[in-house]
Parts: C-alpha cells; structure tokens; sequence
C-alpha cells in the first residue's frame, strides 16, 4: 500500500516537473524552482576607512575584494532546493575586523522571517553593525556582527 502511494507520487512529481518543463524554458523553470539572489555590500564605514571583504559559502569562495568609502560588491546566486543557503563574510577595517552572514535563506528568504524576502539585498556596513536597508526607504533591519 505505501509503495503504491510513493509511486504515485513519484508519478505526480514527474508529470508536474514535465508540464512546466514543456511550457516554459528550461532558464524560467530554474528560477521556478530555485529563487534568484542578489546581495549589494556597500562600505558604509564612518571613517571612511578600506574595507576588505571575503565572502563564501560551503561550494563558492567569492575572494577577496577591497572597497573604498562608498564603493560596492555584489555577487548573484540561487538558494539551493533545501532552503539552506548561507553565505559568510568576514570583514576588516584598521584596528577590527568582524564576521557575518551576508545571507541566510531562513532570515533572508523566509517570508514569515522578521526581515522578510529578499530578491536585491542591500546590506549598508558601519561599524556598530552590518544593516539589510529597505526597498521602501524605510528604517534599515540592523544585526550585531557575529564575531
């Protein structure tokens, strides 16, 4: 009886992934199935000191970039099919130097979250703290730094 029902499932599961696979690009099924992220960091340091950046994930080193005062980084990727994504950076300025999840597909891409989803995450980093701003210009969602 429970093989049956798994086979039926299965058989569902195929047919569903077929439909869309028929109806749509392989590139639209994709973003379907695994959503689409891009993160933006911008040195936001108050002393306008360099700010030297390294992010990865467990599958992708991103390197190492430097940012002057005001200058971007940004790097674009899919959550993965377990909903688990993380990506880490460390980050240092003269006399500090701080670690954080840049993006966490439970905080970032979780719409019952306290931040709630986001496609263009925008992260502001001061030295208090790194900051997600906001789309509507409202007040940015600031965490502590993790290390």
């Amino acid at each position: 009886m429970a093989f049956s029902r798994n086979q039926s499932f299965i058989f569902m599961l195929i047919s569903f992934l077929v439909v869309i696979l028929a109806t749509t690009s392989v590139e639209s099924a994709q973003s379907l199935l695994f959503s689409s992220k891009h993160v933006t960091i911008i040195n936001k340091l108050v002393t306008r000191a360099r700010l030297t950046v390294h992010c990865n994930n467990k599958e992708d080193d991103l390197g190492t970039v430097y940012l002057g005062p005001g200058d971007t980084f940004d790097f674009t990727f899919r959550v993965n099919l377990r909903h688990t994504t993380v990506y880490t950076c460390n980050f240092a300025w003269p006399g500090n130097t701080a670690t954080f999840d840049i993006f966490r597909a439970d905080r970032d891409d979780n719409p019952n979250s306290k931040v709630g989803v986001c496609s263009e995450c925008i992260w502001s980093i001061y030295e208090p703290a790194p900051c997600r701003d906001r789309r509507d210009g409202g007040q940015p969602n600031c965490f502590p730094w993790a290390s």
